[in-house]
Formats: structure tokens, sequence, C-alpha cells
């Protein structure tokens, strides 16, 4: 991604948290320039007070949307109505939904049918099928505290840094869709040996699945690794990581051993 990506924010105020709208914006600073701001919701409801109190602050606009029918969001109409405008009228290359609801999935689906980057924001609440539609998708109440972990792999000997995530280390070992998908990854462009590069493991991850290491409480993808006992990491001569699966080796061994 360019860094002059031009991006357009459209936040679902009545299901998104505004502290942390820091955290928004500087994550999509790594991406380009937020050239579009809009948030929507009742704003006469005592709900969004924290909304319109950052509103000016952040230039974000205001949409309003009374709630004509109980039972009735209007306001993901509007936002749906506005994100459709954009992508027609607008050179928009990265489109970025605050929310935790899933009815916004289709729209996710159509904005990447026109070839935009979606880029997800929400709480844990939100849907697997809104967080795995978006190109990526970050969730707002991931704690950042950071902790110490001692490295699997002794052949790293600095000690990554991870956030106290609702999902510890432990854990992660027993999610068997994340470990598949890792596993899948590697296998995809490994060498003859076994050893992948992790920056082409991340690559081929990145074009299939929605899916950011922080959101299991890591600030780099070779975090994730070094706590998994399941795979080996090692630094190659130029500095770059590269990444093996274990299994996969033994599995090799044992092959070549009965032959």
């Amino acid at each position: 991604m360019h860094d002059k990506e031009k991006i357009a924010v459209f936040i679902d105020a009545d299901n998104a948290p505004a502290k942390h709208i820091d955290k928004i914006l500087s994550e999509l600073a790594r991406y380009g320039v937020v050239n579009i701001r809009k948030a929507y919701g009742n704003w006469k409801s005592d709900t969004l007070k924290s909304w319109e109190n950052c509103l000016h602050e952040y230039a974000i606009q205001p949409i309003q949307q009374f709630d004509l029918t109980k039972g009735k969001n209007a306001t993901d109409m509007a936002l749906v109505i506005d994100v459709m405008d954009v992508i027609y009228t607008k050179d928009i290359d990265i489109i970025c939904l605050v929310s935790s609801d899933c009815d916004f999935t289709p729209l996710v689906t159509r904005c990447l049918a026109d070839g935009k980057i979606v880029i997800g924001f929400g709480e844990r609440k939100a849907p697997n099928a809104f967080v795995n539609s978006c190109s990526r998708f970050l969730y707002l109440d991931t704690p950042s505290t950071d902790q110490k972990v001692k490295p699997q792999n002794p052949t790293i000997k600095s000690q990554p840094k991870i956030s106290n995530s609702k999902q510890p280390v432990k854990n992660i070992k027993s999610d068997t869709k994340l470990i598949n998908m890792l596993r899948q990854a590697i296998e995809s462009v490994e060498e003859d040996n076994g050893w992948a590069s992790l920056g082409l493991v991340g690559k081929n991850i990145s074009n299939h699945a929605s899916f950011d290491q922080r959101n299991y409480g890591f600030k780099k993808l070779s975090d994730l690794f070094m706590a998994i006992d399941l795979f080996e990491i090692k630094k190659t001569n130029g500095s770059g990581l590269l990444v093996r699966d274990k299994r996969r080796q033994n599995q090799k061994q044992i092959a070549e051993t009965n032959h």
C-alpha cells in the first residue's frame, strides 16, 4: 500500500466506542490520508455524548438520523447509501467501517468487489461474518498492557512483548482455525527445506483472511510464531526471519527414514 492512499471513514456511532478514535486514526495513518470522516447516529440521544464531544477535535462530520421507527436502524441505511455514493463519485482507495454490527457484511463484500480495501474496527462482540469479510479487522477492546513472554525457540534471543489480551498465550495452540491458517500459509510459500520467509507468510495470509496478530495480543507476526512451540523461527543472513512448521518437518524426516 502507498503512503498516499486515500481513505474514507464511516462510523456507526450507535455501535462503536468513541474512546478509541485516536487508535483508529493512528492505525489508518499507516495506510494513507483520511480524506472523509463521517459519523452516523441520532445526535439528540444522550448515548452519543461521548462521540459528540470529539467530533470537532477530529474533524468528523456528524450525520443526523432520527429514530423514526422502534427497532429499525435508519443509521445503517444512511451509512450504506453514503458509502456507495463515495465509491462511485470519489477517488477513494480504502473504505473504513467502524462498527460491531453484522448488517454491514454485504456492504463490505460490495466494496471488495469494486476493488476497494476494507478496514474494519469494532469490539469483540462483532460477528465473525463481518470480521472475516473485511480485508483487515482490528478489535478496539484489546488491552494494550504489555508483558514479556519467553520465546519457545532458542534461536531467537530477544523476548517479544505482547499485550495481555483476552486470549492467553497458552490457549492460542488450541485455536484450531488460527493454527491451520498459519500452517497453510507456511506450506504455500515454503522452500524445499520447509523454511518460509516470514514476510511472504504474512502476505499470503493477508491475501485470503482478515487477520491481524494484534487481535491475539502480539505486536508483530514474529512474536506470535515465537510464542507457539509448534513452529521454528530463525534469522537469515540478511537479518530477515524464516519460519517452519515442526509437524511437517517431523513428517518429512519420518518419510525419509522409511525410504
